[in-house]
């Protein structure tokens, strides 16, 4: 129990919160963030209200909320890259890194608190958030089990795209070159991911498309480019409708399941990775001394 909870309470993970946390310039952020986000939200009531000439409906609350959801996993997806990215690479360029592995903290325990963190702050400011959602709730349309999900949809995007991160700032010795990597990838599962659907699905529908103009059989390629895509996978959650149109199309799956798994499986292999790569000559030398 007490080897658990050093993982997560130990004097890196401290030293590195009081350092985020101190300074003016992190509140200030927040106090900017929340301010624009209320804005944004008192700006979306008063277009919807008088561009429908009628009070703010159930509808209009849904809306909102979709539009919250959207906005903050695009800060996730901006912020995460440039907060992690350097967390390993950072202390190697400083040349403080050698002074950290000499501690009786583990691989794990370092990479761990690097990570926590280094999105302490994002995960800070979807807490701060959560009271904005109190506007849907006052014209309805939004089940607070909706909240959360999309809380914890936030919480893994956040996780994986950290580790990369992480694994990225313990592989590449750049902290600059890492944080270009990570954007990429980025870039990749947003973007790229959202062409390979467009593709697959076009060649699938080509080559499997029956006498009645519906798709047949199962084709996993669509899927798997979709499900990797935190945006899509998010707005299916929303919309009922795009699993529809996807099940049309042969893909007899829920996004939201291949997500989970396989953004759970990338988080944990880079985690994995990481915590391999951040003492390589130390295990090498072990191992020639079994020898």
């Amino acid at each position: 129990m007490d080897r658990f909870m050093s993982l997560f309470i130990n004097p890196v993970l401290n030293k590195e919160v009081k350092l985020r946390f101190r300074t003016f310039k992190s509140f200030l952020g927040l106090f900017f963030y929340l301010l624009v986000c209320g804005i944004a939200c008192l700006a979306f009531i008063y277009i919807e209200s008088y561009l429908s000439y009628d009070s703010f409906t159930a509808t209009d609350s849904r809306n909102l909320f979709m539009v919250l959801g959207i906005g903050q996993l695009g800060l996730i997806l901006f912020m995460t890259p440039g907060l992690t990215a350097g967390a390993i690479s950072g202390e190697r360029e400083m040349q403080t890194l050698n002074i950290l592995l000499t501690t009786q903290q583990s691989s794990t325990s370092i990479i761990l608190s690097k990570l926590f963190s280094s999105i302490a702050y994002l995960f800070l400011m979807l807490i701060a958030s959560l009271p904005l959602y109190s506007i849907v709730f006052l014209y309805g349309g939004v089940s607070p089990e909706m909240v959360m999900i999309t809380f914890s949809f936030h919480l893994l995007t956040m996780l994986t795209i950290g580790s990369l991160g992480i694994m990225f700032s313990t592989l590449i010795r750049r902290t600059m070159v890492a944080t270009i990597t990570t954007y990429g990838v980025m870039v990749f599962l947003v973007v790229g991911t959202l062409i390979l659907f467009f593709i697959s699905l076009r060649f699938v529908m080509q080559q499997y498309t029956g006498p009645s103009g519906v798709t047949q059989g199962n084709h996993y390629l669509p899927y798997v480019a979709l499900m990797l895509n935190p945006a899509a996978t998010l707005f299916s959650i929303y919309e009922p409708t795009v699993e529809r149109s996807l099940q049309s199309a042969g893909v007899n799956w829920d996004l939201w399941k291949g997500f989970i798994t396989s953004y759970s499986i990338i988080t944990i292999f880079s985690l994995f990775v990481s915590i391999i790569r951040l003492r390589p000559s130390t295990q090498l030398k072990s191992r020639k001394k079994k020898g």
